[in-house]
């Protein structure tokens, strides 16, 4: 073990802390069948129809005839070496015999803010094969030291809207030339390409920086998180898919709930999380077994509250989000395996990572746990807080209210007259019961009672005809030697 431990080590040695690659998906190519209404590339009898509103770039790889065009007012072609439009010539390609419409449709409604339109790694030649990264909602969207890229001799349309005064990125490469500094990019930024390209208020703010902490750093897209979600969810109404488990998960960052298992960590100043994602990627994921198992970590803030209920600060946190291909009962069962073994590394070999402690949830078709000291769920908590504060609040209220003589009847106030002193009790007089009479042990209720009571003049028989009109007969005395 190590000598793993070695092995993980020498790798971070070996360079910076890891950059994240996020590249734009769709483009407005005019070879592009997705961007045209009949789902096909116009050809050689087809009347082609832009939009006369239509602001947009459109870039062509391959020359075309063509027997009619419509263009818009305010767009340009970006033709590639070699491309271009020609006169129909009369010789018709094959399947287009017969003339028809055809209409362009990709010229808007992209966000920057839609995380379904970004894919994420941790290299270019990640992209190239389509080894993409698994991550949060907020995290699929470009973070604030990831580089960006738009893919070489394509076109695009997205809006940059955004609810910060800037959107912070690493770098940003669009037509094959990539921007690290924002006076190269401003400079591009005037150019009619970019404006037909680049859409809304927003605009970019470059640092050319890694992350400088080793421990991570967060994401930035926090305040648009709005922004993230309504275009995740715009396709099912604003709605989430129902999960398939008990008491599913709310991973920080993502929209929506999930089956799998949250792993939290609490860290100290040595610890580093590319190490620790190597560390996870080599020891876990790589056996078979974890095959359908995908991980996203990152550092991410959690509100710190009072009671679970008045925001009081936040903290920064290391989470591990894990999620399986599992169906129906089974769904989140080999995410919580692995959950598992990690929570049992993290226990025999946590220190040497710097990891202070750590707590698992876990979500499944069938159960619901948890495991460390992690907190109730938040739902929970805050039910359990409020209504004691409300309990306490209205105990308060009621008590001042009587104290004052506002309330003089109310069920259970009664029981404070137990509080009154001995001599608030003496002034209520005759209204305070004395109870029953015992006959054989009457109780006077002043000095004077007691001196009659007392009194060698009155026999056995009128004083009980006078207080209750029952007296007994003792056996063992004559009532005539008494009265003698």
């Amino acid at each position: 073990m190590k000598t793993l431990l070695l092995f993980f080590l020498f790798l971070r040695l070996l360079g910076p802390s890891r950059a994240v690659y996020k590249q734009w998906i769709p483009n407005t190519n005019f070879e592009n069948a997705s961007n045209w209404d009949q789902g096909r590339v116009p050809c050689t009898n087809d009347m082609v129809i832009f939009g006369s509103s239509e602001a947009v770039s459109v870039f062509v790889q391959s020359p075309h005839s063509l027997t009619e065009m419509y263009l818009p007012l305010n767009g340009e072609f970006i033709m590639a070496p070699g491309a271009g439009f020609a006169a129909f010539d009369g010789n018709y390609e094959p399947g287009c015999e017969t003339a028809s419409e055809i209409k362009f449709t990709s010229s808007g409604g992209y966000q920057w803010y839609d995380p379904t339109l970004w894919h994420a790694a941790v290299s270019l030649d990640d992209l190239e094969r389509g080894k993409y990264m698994f991550s949060v909602d907020e995290e699929r969207v470009p973070c604030q030291y990831d580089d960006v890229l738009f893919q070489p001799e394509t076109s695009f349309w997205v809006n940059i809207e955004s609810s910060e005064q800037m959107i912070r990125l690493r770098s940003i490469s669009v037509m094959g030339q990539k921007f690290t500094d924002d006076d190269t990019l401003a400079e591009y930024m005037k150019s009619r390409s970019a404006k037909l390209q680049f859409h809304g208020q927003g605009a970019f703010q470059l640092s050319n920086a890694r992350c400088p902490d080793k421990s991570g750093c967060e994401c930035g897209n926090a305040a648009d998180r709005h922004r993230i979600c309504a275009a995740l969810l715009q396709n099912s109404g604003g709605q989430c898919p129902a999960p398939t488990c008990k008491n599913p998960l709310k991973p920080a960052g993502h929209c929506c709930e999930i089956c799998g298992a949250i792993i939290s960590l609490e860290y100290s100043t040595g610890f580093d999380i590319e190490l620790y994602r190597d560390r996870i990627r080599h020891a876990f994921l790589s056996l078979p077994k974890n095959a359908g198992v995908r991980m996203a970590i990152s550092k991410v803030r959690r509100a710190r509250t009072f009671l679970g209920l008045l925001p009081r600060s936040s903290a920064s946190f290391i989470q591990i989000v894990l999620m399986d291909n599992r169906t129906g009962s089974q769904s989140g069962t080999q995410a919580e395996e692995l959950a598992g073994d990690i929570m049992s590394d993290i226990a025999e070999h946590g220190g040497s990572f710097g990891i202070v402690r750590g707590s698992l949830q876990a979500a499944t078709g069938d159960n619901w746990g948890a495991q460390g000291v992690g907190p109730l769920r938040g739902g929970t908590m805050a039910g359990i807080v409020i209504g004691s504060f409300l309990l306490l609040l209205l105990f308060g209220i009621v008590l001042l209210l009587y104290r004052k003589g506002v309330v003089r009847s109310f069920p259970g106030v009664h029981l404070l007259s137990r509080w009154k002193p001995m001599s608030d009790l003496d002034s209520l007089g005759e209204a305070v019961d004395g109870g029953f009479d015992n006959p054989m042990f009457d109780t006077p209720s002043s000095l004077a009672a007691l001196e009659d009571a007392c009194s060698t003049e009155e026999t056995p028989k009128e004083t009980g005809s006078k207080n209750t009109q029952v007296y007994y007969i003792n056996p063992l005395y004559d009532e005539t030697e008494l009265r003698a």
